[in-house]
Protein backbone atom coordinates (compact mmCIF):
# COMPACT_ATOMS: atom_id res chain seq x y z
CA UNK A 1 0.00 0.00 0.00
CA UNK A 2 1.12 3.31 -0.31
CA UNK A 3 1.57 5.81 1.98
CA UNK A 4 2.07 9.79 1.75
CA UNK A 5 5.24 10.74 4.49
CA UNK A 6 7.63 13.48 5.83
CA UNK A 7 11.13 12.42 5.08
CA UNK A 8 14.48 13.58 6.65
CA UNK A 9 16.73 12.28 4.85
CA UNK A 10 19.92 13.68 7.19
CA UNK A 11 20.95 15.30 9.48
CA UNK A 12 19.93 19.08 9.68
CA UNK A 13 17.90 18.78 6.20
CA UNK A 14 14.33 19.65 6.16
CA UNK A 15 11.67 17.28 5.57
CA UNK A 16 10.23 16.64 2.67
CA UNK A 17 7.00 14.51 1.43
CA UNK A 18 7.55 11.20 -0.09
CA UNK A 19 4.91 8.09 -1.11
CA UNK A 20 6.57 5.34 -0.18
CA UNK A 21 4.77 1.46 0.50
CA UNK A 22 4.33 0.22 3.44
CA UNK A 23 4.47 -3.55 4.72
CA UNK A 24 1.13 -5.71 6.22
CA UNK A 25 1.15 -5.71 9.49
CA UNK A 26 3.43 -8.48 11.08
CA UNK A 27 1.32 -10.87 13.66
CA UNK A 28 2.17 -8.75 16.15
CA UNK A 29 1.42 -5.57 14.97
CA UNK A 30 -1.28 -2.73 13.98
CA UNK A 31 -1.68 -0.79 11.19
CA UNK A 32 -3.29 2.47 12.01
CA UNK A 33 -4.34 4.90 9.48
CA UNK A 34 -2.60 8.37 11.05
CA UNK A 35 -5.20 11.47 11.16
CA UNK A 36 -3.21 13.72 13.35
CA UNK A 37 0.35 13.88 14.73
CA UNK A 38 1.92 16.26 16.83
CA UNK A 39 5.19 17.90 16.05
CA UNK A 40 7.58 17.62 19.50
CA UNK A 41 10.65 19.43 20.38
CA UNK A 42 12.33 15.74 19.94
CA UNK A 43 11.53 15.49 16.54
CA UNK A 44 13.11 18.31 15.73
CA UNK A 45 16.21 16.98 17.76
CA UNK A 46 16.08 13.85 16.04
CA UNK A 47 15.99 15.68 12.51
CA UNK A 48 18.96 18.01 13.80
CA UNK A 49 21.20 15.01 14.30
CA UNK A 50 21.41 15.10 17.85
CA UNK A 51 20.10 11.78 18.68
CA UNK A 52 21.02 8.42 17.42
CA UNK A 53 18.30 7.69 15.03
CA UNK A 54 19.09 6.25 12.07
CA UNK A 55 18.25 8.41 8.45
CA UNK A 56 16.40 8.34 5.95
CA UNK A 57 13.57 8.71 8.77
CA UNK A 58 10.06 8.84 9.15
CA UNK A 59 9.47 10.41 12.85
CA UNK A 60 6.77 11.40 14.55
CA UNK A 61 5.41 10.19 18.21
CA UNK A 62 2.30 11.97 18.85
CA UNK A 63 -0.03 10.36 16.55
CA UNK A 64 -4.29 10.05 16.75
CA UNK A 65 -6.04 7.55 14.33
CA UNK A 66 -8.05 4.66 13.69
CA UNK A 67 -6.97 1.48 13.67
CA UNK A 68 -6.88 -0.42 9.72
CA UNK A 69 -5.91 -3.74 10.36
CA UNK A 70 -4.86 -5.93 13.40
CA UNK A 71 -1.65 -8.55 13.15
CA UNK A 72 -3.06 -12.74 14.73
CA UNK A 73 -1.64 -12.45 17.59
CA UNK A 74 -3.14 -9.03 18.94
CA UNK A 75 -6.10 -9.04 21.49
CA UNK A 76 -7.62 -6.15 22.24
CA UNK A 77 -8.09 -3.99 18.93
CA UNK A 78 -10.21 -4.30 16.15
CA UNK A 79 -10.65 -2.11 12.70
CA UNK A 80 -12.48 0.92 13.51
CA UNK A 81 -11.18 1.49 17.21
CA UNK A 82 -9.96 5.10 17.27
CA UNK A 83 -6.70 5.37 19.24
CA UNK A 84 -3.49 7.75 20.49
CA UNK A 85 -0.13 6.50 19.88
CA UNK A 86 2.10 6.84 22.65
CA UNK A 87 5.69 5.46 23.40
CA UNK A 88 7.06 1.72 22.59
CA UNK A 89 8.21 -0.67 25.90
CA UNK A 90 8.35 -4.24 26.54
CA UNK A 91 5.78 -4.79 28.46
CA UNK A 92 7.65 -7.81 30.71
CA UNK A 93 10.57 -6.29 32.07
CA UNK A 94 10.13 -4.93 35.96
CA UNK A 95 9.60 -1.38 35.38
CA UNK A 96 6.86 -2.07 32.92
CA UNK A 97 5.05 -4.85 35.20
CA UNK A 98 4.80 -2.13 37.85
CA UNK A 99 2.57 0.61 35.66
CA UNK A 100 6.61 2.58 34.90
CA UNK A 101 6.76 1.82 31.20
CA UNK A 102 8.78 4.56 30.39
CA UNK A 103 12.14 3.36 32.18
CA UNK A 104 12.21 0.22 30.30
CA UNK A 105 15.40 -0.50 29.75
CA UNK A 106 14.12 -1.09 26.19
CA UNK A 107 13.38 2.51 25.97
CA UNK A 108 16.19 3.79 23.57
CA UNK A 109 16.29 1.32 20.94
CA UNK A 110 12.30 0.77 21.19
CA UNK A 111 11.78 4.12 20.70
CA UNK A 112 14.91 5.85 19.05
CA UNK A 113 16.32 3.38 16.64
CA UNK A 114 13.42 3.54 14.28
CA UNK A 115 13.46 -0.25 13.57
CA UNK A 116 11.77 -3.81 14.00
CA UNK A 117 13.72 -5.44 17.17
CA UNK A 118 15.18 -7.92 13.80
CA UNK A 119 16.47 -4.41 12.13
CA UNK A 120 14.17 -4.08 9.50
CA UNK A 121 11.58 -1.66 8.59
CA UNK A 122 8.20 -1.58 7.36
CA UNK A 123 8.64 2.07 4.92
CA UNK A 124 10.30 1.64 1.36
CA UNK A 125 10.55 3.83 -1.52
CA UNK A 126 9.42 3.22 -5.00
CA UNK A 127 13.05 1.76 -5.65
CA UNK A 128 12.80 -0.22 -2.82
CA UNK A 129 14.62 1.88 -0.44
CA UNK A 130 14.55 1.15 3.21
CA UNK A 131 13.31 4.01 5.02
CA UNK A 132 13.81 3.62 8.82
CA UNK A 133 10.08 4.02 11.07
CA UNK A 134 8.86 2.53 14.17
CA UNK A 135 9.96 5.40 15.69
CA UNK A 136 8.41 5.66 18.91
CA UNK A 137 6.41 2.51 17.60
CA UNK A 138 4.38 4.65 15.10
CA UNK A 139 6.10 6.86 12.71
CA UNK A 140 3.46 9.23 13.07
CA UNK A 141 4.53 11.38 10.23
CA UNK A 142 3.20 9.02 8.24
CA UNK A 143 -0.19 8.60 6.48
CA UNK A 144 -0.03 4.81 8.51
CA UNK A 145 1.80 3.68 10.88
CA UNK A 146 3.02 0.14 11.86
CA UNK A 147 2.02 0.01 15.79
CA UNK A 148 3.02 -1.68 18.59
CA UNK A 149 0.00 -2.78 20.36
CA UNK A 150 1.11 -2.15 23.48
CA UNK A 151 1.87 1.80 22.10
CA UNK A 152 -1.65 1.97 21.46
CA UNK A 153 -4.58 3.54 23.50
CA UNK A 154 -8.09 2.95 22.86
CA UNK A 155 -9.74 5.86 22.73
CA UNK A 156 -13.66 5.66 23.55
CA UNK A 157 -15.74 6.95 20.80
CA UNK A 158 -16.30 11.09 21.93
CA UNK A 159 -16.90 13.86 20.38
CA UNK A 160 -12.52 14.89 20.78
CA UNK A 161 -11.00 16.07 17.75
CA UNK A 162 -8.17 14.01 16.54
CA UNK A 163 -5.45 17.44 16.80
CA UNK A 164 -6.90 17.56 20.38
CA UNK A 165 -5.65 13.67 20.98
CA UNK A 166 -2.69 13.98 18.68
CA UNK A 167 -0.31 16.10 21.56
CA UNK A 168 -1.53 13.58 24.21
CA UNK A 169 0.73 10.86 23.23
CA UNK A 170 3.89 12.56 24.76
CA UNK A 171 4.14 16.08 25.63
CA UNK A 172 1.25 16.71 27.47
CA UNK A 173 1.25 13.77 29.60
CA UNK A 174 5.28 14.54 30.30
CA UNK A 175 4.49 18.01 31.89
CA UNK A 176 0.99 17.15 33.59
CA UNK A 177 2.75 13.81 34.50
CA UNK A 178 5.53 15.42 36.08
CA UNK A 179 3.45 17.56 38.15
CA UNK A 180 1.48 14.81 39.16
CA UNK A 181 3.06 11.68 39.53
CA UNK A 182 6.83 12.81 40.65
CA UNK A 183 6.67 15.89 42.41
CA UNK A 184 2.95 15.64 43.54
CA UNK A 185 2.23 19.00 43.79
CA UNK A 186 -0.17 20.16 46.68
CA UNK A 187 -2.80 22.19 47.65
CA UNK A 188 -1.15 25.79 48.39
CA UNK A 189 1.97 24.87 47.34
CA UNK A 190 4.56 27.25 44.91
CA UNK A 191 5.58 25.89 41.59
CA UNK A 192 7.76 27.27 38.94
CA UNK A 193 7.63 26.29 35.29
CA UNK A 194 10.70 26.93 33.27
CA UNK A 195 9.76 26.84 29.49
CA UNK A 196 5.90 27.14 28.72
CA UNK A 197 5.67 25.20 25.80
CA UNK A 198 2.97 22.16 25.65
CA UNK A 199 5.14 20.39 28.24
CA UNK A 200 5.38 23.63 30.52
CA UNK A 201 1.74 24.38 29.77
CA UNK A 202 0.76 20.78 30.51
CA UNK A 203 2.49 21.17 33.73
CA UNK A 204 0.30 24.63 34.48
CA UNK A 205 -2.72 22.62 33.78
CA UNK A 206 -1.76 20.09 35.96
CA UNK A 207 -0.46 22.10 39.34
CA UNK A 208 -3.84 24.44 38.70
CA UNK A 209 -5.95 20.75 38.74
CA UNK A 210 -3.53 20.15 41.98
CA UNK A 211 -4.56 23.20 43.87
CA UNK A 212 -0.96 25.34 43.60
CA UNK A 213 -1.77 28.58 45.10
CA UNK A 214 1.06 30.05 42.91
CA UNK A 215 2.33 29.03 39.85
CA UNK A 216 5.16 31.24 38.32
CA UNK A 217 5.93 30.98 34.59
CA UNK A 218 9.14 31.91 33.07
CA UNK A 219 9.75 31.90 29.40
CA UNK A 220 11.69 34.20 26.56
CA UNK A 221 8.33 34.79 24.69
CA UNK A 222 5.66 36.99 25.76
CA UNK A 223 2.73 35.56 24.32
CA UNK A 224 3.71 32.18 25.73
CA UNK A 225 3.78 33.66 28.96
CA UNK A 226 0.20 35.66 28.16
CA UNK A 227 -0.97 32.07 26.92
CA UNK A 228 -0.06 30.49 30.94
CA UNK A 229 -1.93 33.57 32.69
CA UNK A 230 -5.29 32.65 30.79
CA UNK A 231 -4.60 29.17 31.91
CA UNK A 232 -3.76 29.83 35.61
CA UNK A 233 -0.33 30.96 35.93
CA UNK A 234 0.09 34.11 38.60
CA UNK A 235 2.68 35.37 38.18
CA UNK A 236 5.35 35.85 35.09
CA UNK A 237 8.89 35.92 34.96
CA UNK A 238 10.87 36.90 31.83
CA UNK A 239 13.88 34.48 31.31
CA UNK A 240 16.62 36.29 31.88
CA UNK A 241 20.00 35.82 34.11
CA UNK A 242 17.64 37.26 37.73
CA UNK A 243 14.92 34.89 37.08
CA UNK A 244 16.17 33.12 40.05
CA UNK A 245 16.03 36.70 42.29
CA UNK A 246 12.91 37.48 40.43
CA UNK A 247 10.87 34.04 42.06
CA UNK A 248 12.75 34.65 45.00
CA UNK A 249 10.97 37.95 45.65
CA UNK A 250 7.32 36.68 44.40
CA UNK A 251 7.91 34.21 47.19
CA UNK A 252 9.23 36.29 50.26
CA UNK A 253 12.63 35.05 49.87
CA UNK A 254 13.24 31.41 50.36
CA UNK A 255 11.97 30.13 46.89
CA UNK A 256 9.55 28.05 45.35
CA UNK A 257 8.01 24.40 46.61
CA UNK A 258 8.43 22.58 43.07
CA UNK A 259 10.07 23.33 39.81
CA UNK A 260 9.45 22.27 36.23
CA UNK A 261 12.30 22.45 33.96
CA UNK A 262 11.01 22.24 30.25
CA UNK A 263 13.71 24.29 28.50
CA UNK A 264 16.09 21.66 27.61
CA UNK A 265 19.09 24.34 28.23
CA UNK A 266 21.52 23.20 31.26
CA UNK A 267 21.90 26.94 32.10
CA UNK A 268 17.99 26.66 32.79
CA UNK A 269 18.06 23.40 34.25
CA UNK A 270 20.66 24.79 37.16
CA UNK A 271 18.01 27.80 37.68
CA UNK A 272 15.16 25.39 38.38
CA UNK A 273 17.25 24.04 41.24
CA UNK A 274 18.63 27.32 42.50
CA UNK A 275 15.02 28.26 42.66
CA UNK A 276 13.76 26.02 45.18
CA UNK A 277 13.31 26.37 48.80
CA UNK A 278 14.72 24.51 51.37
CA UNK A 279 12.72 20.60 50.75
CA UNK A 280 12.05 21.77 47.47
CA UNK A 281 11.82 19.36 44.48
CA UNK A 282 12.99 19.90 41.09
CA UNK A 283 11.72 17.73 38.12
CA UNK A 284 14.14 18.10 34.78
CA UNK A 285 12.22 17.18 31.85
CA UNK A 286 13.70 18.99 28.99
CA UNK A 287 15.97 17.12 26.63
CA UNK A 288 19.45 18.02 26.24
CA UNK A 289 21.83 15.87 24.86
CA UNK A 290 25.48 15.74 26.09
CA UNK A 291 24.29 18.62 28.55
CA UNK A 292 25.37 18.57 32.23
CA UNK A 293 23.64 20.15 35.05
CA UNK A 294 25.22 22.15 37.49
CA UNK A 295 23.97 23.20 41.54
CA UNK A 296 25.24 24.06 44.85
CA UNK A 297 25.91 21.07 46.45
CA UNK A 298 25.97 22.51 49.21
CA UNK A 299 22.08 23.59 48.83
CA UNK A 300 21.28 19.93 48.17
CA UNK A 301 22.06 19.62 51.65
CA UNK A 302 19.02 21.73 52.87
CA UNK A 303 16.90 18.58 51.70
CA UNK A 304 16.60 19.58 48.13
CA UNK A 305 15.73 17.40 45.73
CA UNK A 306 16.34 16.89 41.75
CA UNK A 307 14.76 14.65 40.01
CA UNK A 308 14.56 13.72 36.00
CA UNK A 309 10.76 12.32 34.82
CA UNK A 310 10.11 10.56 31.39
CA UNK A 311 6.64 10.37 29.73
CA UNK A 312 4.60 11.43 32.45
CA UNK A 313 6.29 8.71 35.29
CA UNK A 314 2.70 6.58 34.61
CA UNK A 315 1.47 4.14 31.61
CA UNK A 316 0.07 6.64 29.01
CA UNK A 317 -3.29 4.11 29.25
CA UNK A 318 -4.06 5.50 32.80
CA UNK A 319 -2.92 9.12 32.28
CA UNK A 320 -4.34 9.69 29.04
CA UNK A 321 -8.05 8.79 30.07
CA UNK A 322 -7.53 11.38 33.32
CA UNK A 323 -6.58 14.12 30.86
CA UNK A 324 -9.45 13.83 29.01
CA UNK A 325 -11.85 13.08 31.60
CA UNK A 326 -10.79 16.31 33.20
CA UNK A 327 -10.70 18.48 29.56
CA UNK A 328 -14.61 17.14 29.61
CA UNK A 329 -14.73 19.18 33.10
CA UNK A 330 -13.47 22.16 31.03
CA UNK A 331 -10.73 21.67 33.41
CA UNK A 332 -7.78 20.91 31.19
CA UNK A 333 -8.75 23.17 27.96
CA UNK A 334 -5.36 21.72 26.05
CA UNK A 335 -6.34 22.95 22.99
CA UNK A 336 -5.40 26.35 23.58
CA UNK A 337 -2.45 25.62 22.87
CA UNK A 338 -2.79 24.11 19.10
CA UNK A 339 -2.24 25.27 15.98
CA UNK A 340 -3.05 22.52 13.07
CA UNK A 341 -1.19 22.43 9.58
CA UNK A 342 -1.88 20.43 6.76
CA UNK A 343 1.26 17.68 6.60
CA UNK A 344 2.18 19.47 3.93
CA UNK A 345 3.35 22.27 5.83
CA UNK A 346 5.26 20.85 8.14
CA UNK A 347 8.12 22.79 7.35
CA UNK A 348 6.04 25.95 8.03
CA UNK A 349 5.27 23.91 11.00
CA UNK A 350 8.62 23.49 12.12
CA UNK A 351 9.26 27.52 11.75
CA UNK A 352 6.37 27.88 14.00
CA UNK A 353 7.70 26.09 16.55
CA UNK A 354 11.67 27.26 16.68
CA UNK A 355 10.45 30.65 16.39
CA UNK A 356 8.18 30.53 19.47
CA UNK A 357 5.40 31.57 17.76
CA UNK A 358 3.69 28.66 17.56
CA UNK A 359 3.36 26.48 20.93
CA UNK A 360 1.52 22.92 19.88
CA UNK A 361 1.85 22.40 16.13
CA UNK A 362 -0.40 18.94 14.86
CA UNK A 363 -0.05 18.44 11.34
CA UNK A 364 -3.46 16.91 9.99
CA UNK A 365 -3.24 13.83 7.17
Amino acid sequence: MNVTAAVCREAGDLFQLEVLTIDDPRPDEVLVRITAAGLCHTDLEVAAGHLPTPFPVVAGHEGAGVVEQVGASVTGLRPGHRVVASFSFCGSCRNCLRGRPAYCPSHFPLNFGAQRADGSVGLRTASGEPVHDHFFGQSSFAGYGLCRPTSLVRIPEAAVPDHVLAPLGCGVITGAGAVWNVLRVQPGSTVAVFGVGAVGLSAVLAAVVAGAARIIVIDTHSARLDLAVELGATDVVPATDDAVERIRELTGGPGVDFSVECAGVPDVMSQAVAALAPLGTAAILGVAPGGELRTDAFGLLEGRTVTGSIVGHEAPAVLIPRILDLRGQGRFPLEAMIRTYPLADINKAVDGVRSGAVVKAVLLH
